[in-house]
């Protein structure tokens, strides 16, 4: 076990200790998950955990997060079960996310009664939505002007290949990069797109650059044509809420 590997599990079990709760479930949550991080990226680590069963019949609950640990190497922060499962009654996108990251720190075997049910409560329109939308606001924040950050149309190509993912499969996306870009991305836009994986994973950062206009080209006439097919995309009722609660009862 690395270094690295040994402080998140400490953190873990001081978290246990001094928050008297029960970690049900912890991964990593950031570019190190979608596979294409830095040398120098943070580890954005989360995790589900669960009080002692009279603390969630108390009349003045105590808070629903924990934040944990914010520096330049590690944020640790996590949710209540109860949070997560409430927010996944609305499909939530990060719920899915959590849990399909491929790099899981730890997880206990009540985890997987919760793991079991989250598909079921996937919402295409939601999830459509959501990554579109962060999609349209990093295009407009990031990739502006007469030079741009390179690592920054990452940040728009995932979502854009996320939209595309749930049209075709009607399912949460995969948190790899890699798998969505097998999967969804053109062709032609492969090539251009791989040097610059290439070259983020080697160096700390990518620095700016005149706009790389085919990805431009690419990345706008996505934007346009998803939102006309998110705009007329049904949406479906919420299922109810009978599977979470007896989940969620079944933890203690």
């Amino acid at each position: 076990m690395s270094d690295i590997q040994q402080n998140i599990q400490n953190s873990l079990d001081e978290i246990e200790r001094k928050e008297h709760v029960k970690i049900l479930h912890c991964v990593e949550s950031g570019s190190r998950s979608w596979g294409f991080a830095s040398p120098d990226s943070d580890y954005d680590v989360r995790f589900i955990y669960l009080r002692e069963r009279d603390a969630y019949l108390n009349l003045s609950p105590p808070r629903d997060v924990i934040e944990w640990q914010l520096d330049d190497v590690y944020d640790i922060s996590g949710w209540d079960v109860q949070k997560l499962l409430r927010l996944l009654y609305k499909s939530n996108p990060t719920v899915f996310e959590w849990n399909a990251s491929p790099i899981i720190y730890r997880t206990a075997p009540e985890w997987h009664r919760i793991s079991d049910v989250i598909p079921s409560y996937f919402r295409v329109k939601s999830g459509l939505h959501h990554y579109l939308s962060m999609a349209v606001g990093n295009r407009k924040a990031y990739l502006q002007g007469e030079t741009v950050k390179l690592k920054k149309y990452f940040y728009v190509l995932r979502p854009l290949l996320a939209c595309r993912w749930i049209l075709d499969r009607q399912t949460p996306p995969p948190m790899l990069f890699s798998e969505l870009m097998q999967a969804e991305l053109e062709a032609d836009m492969v090539p251009v797109v791989n040097e610059l994986l290439a070259r983020k994973q080697e160096t700390s950062e990518l620095g700016t650059a005149p706009p790389i206009l085919p990805l431009h080209d690419y990345i706008d006439l996505q934007l346009s044509e998803l939102s006309k097919i998110a705009e007329q995309t049904p949406d479906h009722p919420h299922p109810n809420w009978d599977a979470l609660n007896a989940v969620f009862l079944s933890l203690f």
